[in-house]
């Protein structure tokens, strides 16, 4: 029962933070926390164990639904690689302090970050300055379509620092800070934006489980039972997505942080 319990949740978790860019942390960890709560099969899932398997996880949900973003040229490189400059050393800070987590405020905090995220979303975007030269712009083409946005060095280290931090101290793996951060500031459009977010989290991820498997926070016997969830999931939703309208993908995204958010203060 309980490996049954562990492979929905992993598809479900996989399958929403693919879709969107989240990672899947935003689904997997409240649902191992309501798990803990209210059965004694789930009594190993205490907060740093929830962690790491969420990184653990969420390794595996990048990896599948990477290739095939990768497949539709959805994931801009360049703008990737210059996140990844502060989400990795981030990663490592925030899997570092999440050992001194007080255990009754997790879901408290947790929660309270990601209700300021999904308020962060609902702020009206700013419109592109059409007046720039070609050389501020990043162009990248997506489906025939060419689009034209502002990434600079200073303003995306500090932002992917933070999200890298919050990546390994909660097992987000980012996204959920990272999407809206590029859509709002950044002027990316959300499938580009879901696209590299999941190419970040892949290594992002990848160093955060890493330092949690270093500090003891894997269980492994139980890990193991989310990976082929994460590996369907992270498909599914990354072929979901692909067929899916940009307006429609932001309500997902505003909609899911705003329960994930409640749910966990309540």
């Amino acid at each position: 029962m309980v490996y049954i319990i562990c492979f929905l949740i992993a598809v479900a978790a996989a399958f929403v933070g693919s879709l969107i860019g989240l990672g899947g942390g935003v689904v997997l960890i409240p649902s191992l926390i309501f798990m803990f709560q209210f059965s004694d099969e789930f009594a190993w899932a205490l907060p740093q164990m929830i962690v790491g398997i969420s990184l653990v996880t969420m390794v595996f949900t990048a990896f599948s639904s990477t290739i095939s973003y990768v497949k539709k040229g959805r994931v801009d490189y360049k703008t990737g690689l210059l996140f990844l400059t502060g989400s990795i050393p981030g990663g490592i800070l925030g899997s570092w302090l999440n050992q001194y987590l007080n255990t009754e405020n997790f879901s408290l905090y947790f929660g309270i970050l990601i209700i300021v995220i999904s308020l962060l979303f609902f702020i009206k975007r700013k419109p592109r300055d059409k007046q720039l030269s070609a050389t501020d712009y990043r162009t990248f083409e997506v489906d025939g379509e060419t689009y034209h946005y502002k990434v600079t060095f200073l303003p995306a280290f500090i932002i992917s620092l933070i999200v890298g931090t919050m990546s390994g101290l909660f097992g987000l793996g980012g996204g959920s800070i990272m999407v809206p951060a590029m859509i709002l500031m950044f002027g990316l459009p959300v499938h580009i934006a879901t696209a590299t977010s999941m190419f970040m989290i892949l290594f992002i991820s990848i160093i955060s489980a890493s330092t949690h498997i270093a500090l003891g926070h894997v269980p492994w016997e139980y890990a193991l039972l989310f990976i082929p969830g994460a590996w369907i999931g992270g498909k599914l939703g990354a072929k979901t997505n692909q067929n899916t309208s940009g307006n429609i993908l932001e309500w997902v995204l505003r909609i899911i942080l705003i329960i994930v958010g409640i749910r966990l203060i309540f």
